[in-house]
């Protein structure tokens, strides 16, 4: 993958993320996770998000549903605010997680709903004049 890969993946990172997100990841970079980070910002932002077979709030939902089913809590709440940031609203988020209810389980989308809320809140706090 070349340079340009790295720069796109970037400009996507920060697109979906959020600045300030990309910003404490580059900060807590060591060389022990460059290249890691790297890998990340190569492969899923550079050549995976950028594909045009679907657009991003579709990626949100399908990256939703992935990280709910595996427990992946911290990468849910900071893509429940990337599906915002990607056009999703509160009322799509909370289908996604019924939705996955269905498929992975009661109690596992009970706390999907308990992560989201206060997610959702926190940014609704923040936007608030």
């Amino acid at each position: 993958m070349t340079d340009d890969t790295h720069a796109c993946g970037m400009r996507v990172r920060r697109e979906v993320l959020g600045d300030a997100h990309v910003d404490r990841a580059e900060a807590a970079k060591t060389p022990f996770t460059a290249d890691f980070q790297s890998f990340i910002t190569r492969y899923a932002w550079g050549e995976i998000w950028t594909r045009p077979g679907l657009d991003r709030r579709t990626r949100s939902v399908v990256t939703l549903t992935a990280l709910l089913a595996n427990r992946h809590w911290n990468e849910f709440e900071m893509h429940v605010r990337a599906a915002q940031r990607n056009g999703l609203t509160d009322d799509e988020i909370a289908e996604v997680i019924l939705q996955s209810a269905v498929y992975c389980g009661v109690p596992v989308a009970n706390h999907a709903f308990t992560l989201a809320a206060r997610v959702l809140a926190e940014t609704e706090q923040r936007d608030r004049p």
